[in-house]
């Protein structure tokens, strides 16, 4: 079988090549969605000299089990009902965390075009902040 596509990749180079492109630069288009990703250091940095705001859009029980200290917790199903909560906040940087890093990317290309321009996710989200060893507060 891998011969088989090792055949058809050499036989038709241009049109492997052609789809290789095309999946990587969706790849870089969905990486950009929502925001810039940032390490963790990189946030801190932004919450410390930028006074950037934290937004956790993990569940409830995921934000209670332990979030940033003076996040705010606006749920990703939520987001659409309570973005208001965040008016005051357009032209602050804010950083969105999942619980993995994927899921941020949806959430800020809603708060995107709602007008919010300052957008950034965490790389990794909270479970690369976990394993930075860095603090959280649990509820």
């Amino acid at each position: 079988m891998v011969e088989q596509f090792f055949e058809f990749f050499t036989t038709h180079w241009q049109l492997t090549s052609v789809w290789v492109i095309l999946f990587l630069l969706l790849i870089k288009t969905e990486g950009a969605r929502g925001g810039a990703a940032v390490s963790t250091s990189q946030m801190t940095q932004m919450i410390n000299n930028d006074n950037a705001k934290v937004v956790d859009i993990r569940t409830k029980d995921e934000f209670r089990a332990g979030h940033l200290p003076n996040a705010l917790h606006i749920p990703a199903k939520d987001m659409h009902k309570r973005m208001n909560e965040l008016e005051s906040f357009k032209d602050t940087p804010l950083i969105l965390i999942c619980k993995t890093g994927t899921t941020a990317g949806a959430t800020g290309a809603v708060l995107a075009k709602a007008g919010f321009n300052k957008l950034h996710k965490l790389r990794g989200g909270i479970l690369e902040w976990q394993g930075s060893n860095l603090p959280l507060v649990r509820d």
